[in-house]
């Protein structure tokens, strides 16, 4: 891989992080606030791009010691030389570095959902506080929200109100419901499911990765994920109608 073909491939996965970032595709990468810095590198690779491909295009017009006095000198001493990029030639293995490029550019990954849920132990943490609630009726509340106020508040601000909730079905080994949402640190590769169980008026037929905007009432029962015996409390359904998958699958609350 010479010079031009290293310019190409930083043209084009700049290229490829600068078409991410200014439409939705980067949220299947990454959480929404990083996408400045996401720009911003794709930006960065670009213009590094141009700027090899600049300088190599100047230096191979750029005119060589043997043109001035001496030329027959230089010539006999070159031919004892290996030819220019021949001495460090690059290992073909990093041609494999456009895997990746190609990747990124024809594969646009699904979010992860049921399959993940379900082997994954929820990663249900304490919220380090519990701002006041609207007065909204239902109030809308992410499953990570809902979750932390009824197993770590023991649902005290949840007492008395509908809830509304959106996330996708999960079903347990022993079909036991799930509404679920992957939270993120940072990207995709440490999301993390919040569970919360359904029970009350359940829809008969639930499917995997079916998007459901759920309404209901908080109930104090919590059972334990088989999964890292972590705490999955319920909801009780009152409503739930099929919803399309929200233009960011991932629930960005948690260790915010």
């Amino acid at each position: 891989m010479n010079r031009q073909s290293q310019a190409a491939v930083l043209f084009l996965l700049g290229a490829a992080l600068l078409h991410a970032g200014t439409t939705d595709l980067y949220l299947r990468y990454v959480k929404a606030g990083l996408r400045p810095l996401l720009l911003a590198a794709g930006a960065i690779l670009v213009v590094t791009a141009l700027a090899t491909a600049l300088y190599e295009r100047r230096r191979s017009r750029r005119p060589h010691a043997g043109d001035s006095a001496g030329d027959h000198a230089a010539e006999e001493g070159h031919a004892h030389e290996p030819a220019e990029g021949h001495g460090h030639r690059e290992p073909r293995v990093s041609w494999l570095l456009v895997l990746p490029l190609l990747a990124l550019i024809l594969v646009a990954p699904p979010a992860l959902g049921s399959y993940s849920a379900t082997r994954t132990g929820t990663a249900l943490q304490e919220p380090l506080a519990y701002p006041a609630l609207p007065a909204e009726d239902p109030l809308p509340l992410s499953v990570v929200d809902y979750a932390g106020r009824a197993v770590y508040d023991h649902g005290r601000t949840l007492t008395g109100r509908v809830v509304r909730l959106t996330g996708f079905v999960a079903l347990d080994h022993d079909g036991t419901p799930y509404l679920v949402r992957m939270a993120l640190n940072c990207c995709a590769a440490d999301a993390q499911p919040v569970k919360v169980g359904l029970t009350g008026a359940i829809p008969p037929v639930l499917q995997p990765d079916t998007w459901l905007t759920v309404t209901g009432t908080y109930t104090p029962r919590v059972v334990h994920d088989p999964v890292n015996d972590g705490p999955i409390p319920f909801l009780e359904v009152t409503g739930a109608k099929p919803t399309a998958t929200p233009r960011d699958p991932y629930d960005e609350s948690w260790n915010n």
